[in-house]
């Protein structure tokens, strides 16, 4: 056997190794969320009672921790949105736009993404059991969405509203293993599984069973989705980050890896794990075996266990020349030492055609974890008592649509090819367009839900947005904000490398409105190239 990354510790006294230069900390030169709630807090505070949590005393590694897919500009946005508000009640208009657009963000029902007919329709029934006995049931619901309600009904005790097992309904894990081993073409285990509330809780449970402080490291990609480098803070863990390559479509090389990791090695920090996020977030690249395969190999020959982040893998508009493969299949197929990898893949409901962000579903699956192990990971889940229970059901209909025959498959099949072709349209769309701006360039988005542009920032610019203590691509966001009413995030919170500046957007808006986002950004960006010159 091979040496196992993972093992139960005893609670022996541990070096702590203070963090590296290398490793990535907060951002330079960006407001936080804490200190824009910090200025807007009024003085009434100040002659109450001494308080027992200051901002001091609290836990550092939340106050460190960032999170800019929810920062400054979101918190910045929605309060424009109340001001629009406003106008509206009073009748005036004071701003040069109507709406906020939240391209902050992969959240496809909040830009008008329709949900899918058979999934809503199940959900109701389970929901409300009792419309199940109306005489008139079948004339409102298709037979097959009858006939799958009872089914998930009779999985539950008929309701939603008790806590299920901490690893999630059996019907569901049952569905989810069967989904995989038709993907996979290998073997899935429903013991293996984890059912949670989107990925986002079953990459934060791993994170935690990794990091003891912050000797431990984990590898990041760079640009990277902040998930994980803001668990990684809270856990007081070190956040090890390698480049992928902008020039060459965002690809991963191994050698950049190598030297992460020893570089991290030489200043006594030890690499637990390797995150991979395939399609990539924010940057869209898609993997493909041979890089898949070397990555493998990395991982076995340092001992490190590999997360595999593939909540995207139905948002994939290469299929012809990258189709989507799971590091599962990849590990079977290479055998050996390979298949018995440790690795935790990860899906949600979330992403894809499906787009059910608010419903919170998602699962984790197991690979190469002895059983001492599971049962550690087991105690995280009991502690959170169970994933919610529409969540686990959303993750039922996600892995196991209406197939060809039942009453319900023909409208499934025709919303989920007219979501992914959309996508797909406008992912080309918003990507020719930002190609044609002065000083833009941005590689195709081969999967996903974004963009992620590299702007060549004026030097006027790039010196006034430090003279006001701001990153300069936090700078330029803001003030697109400002002009457009258009919400993106910038590069400096996903990472980037030095010297260089980006902005991270979704093209979710409908097939109707991302013209206009597009243009509202040209214009933008021409105004502030021509005011920096």
């Amino acid at each position: 056997m091979f040496k196992r990354s993972l093992k139960v510790l005893s609670n022996q006294p541990i070096n702590r190794v203070k963090p590296s230069p290398t490793i990535i900390q907060p951002l330079p030169n960006t407001t936080t969320t804490t200190t824009i709630i910090n200025n807007n807090i009024t003085n009434k505070f100040e002659k109450m009672t001494k308080k027992s949590m200051t901002i001091d005393n609290i836990c550092q590694n939340v106050r460190n921790a960032q999170y800019a897919v929810r920062g400054e500009l979101v918190i910045r946005a929605e309060a424009i949105s109340h001001q629009l508000q406003k106008q509206r009640a009073e009748g005036t208009q004071l701003l040069p736009f109507e709406e906020i657009v939240y391209c902050n963000i992969g959240n496809p029902q909040q830009l008008k993404q329709k949900p899918l007919t058979y999934f809503r329709q199940v959900v109701s029934l389970v929901e409300c059991p009792d419309l199940l006995d109306n005489p008139y049931i079948e004339k409102i619901y298709p037979a097959d969405v009858i006939t799958r309600a009872r089914e998930i009904l009779g999985s539950i005790n008929n309701t939603t509203g008790a806590y299920s097992n901490s690893q999630g309904i059996s019907l569901v894990l049952r569905s989810v293993a069967d989904f995989i081993e038709r993907r996979d073409g290998h073997k899935a285990d429903p013991s293996e599984i984890f059912l949670t509330d989107g990925a986002s809780v079953g990459v934060q449970r791993i994170l935690k069973l990794l990091i003891k402080d912050r000797s431990d490291g984990i590898l990041i990609p760079i640009p990277q989705y902040p998930l994980y480098s803001a668990t990684i803070e809270l856990y007081n863990g070190s956040q090890l980050g390698y480049l992928l390559n902008e020039e060459k479509g965002w690809s991963l090389e191994i050698t950049e890896l190598e030297r992460s990791y020893n570089d991290a090695v030489a200043k006594g920090i030890n690499p637990r794990a390797l995150v991979i996020i395939n399609p990539g977030n924010p940057t869209g690249q898609c993997l493909d075996r041979a890089n898949m395969e070397e990555i493998v190999k990395f991982c076995l020959e340092k001992n490190v266990v590999l997360l595999a982040d593939e909540v995207y893998q139905e948002n994939v508009y290469v299929k012809e020349t990258k189709p989507f493969i799971s590091f599962k299949k990849v590990v079977k197929d290479m055998g050996g030492d390979y298949a018995d990898l440790e690795m935790v893949s990860f899906h949600s409901v979330s992403k894809g055609f499906v787009g059910e962000c608010g419903k919170r579903g998602g699962y984790m699956e197991l690979n190469g974890v002895t059983p001492d192990i599971k049962s550690e990971i087991y105690k995280l889940a009991s502690i959170g008592l169970c994933p919610n229970v529409i969540g686990q059901l959303v993750v039922d209909l996600m892995v196991r649509p209406p197939t060809a025959g039942e009453q319900s498959h023909d409208l499934y099949i025709k919303e989920r090819d007219t979501i992914y072709e959309s996508l797909k349209k406008r992912a080309n769309l918003l990507t020719n367009a930002l190609n044609n701006l002065e000083g833009v360039t941005c590689n195709t988005s081969e999967g996903a839900m974004y963009a992620f542009p590299q702007v060549r920032l004026p030097a006027k610019a790039v010196e006034y947005a430090n003279s006001i203590g701001k990153a300069p691509d936090a700078y330029y966001c803001i003030q697109l904000l400002e002009a457009t009413g258009i919400c993106v995030v910038p590069g400096s919170g996903f990472g980037q490398k030095d010297g260089t500046w980006h902005f991270r957007t979704t093209f979710l808006p409908s097939e109707e409105a991302i013209e206009g986002v597009c243009k509202r950004i040209a214009d933008f960006h021409q105004s502030f190239m021509n005011k920096y010159k």
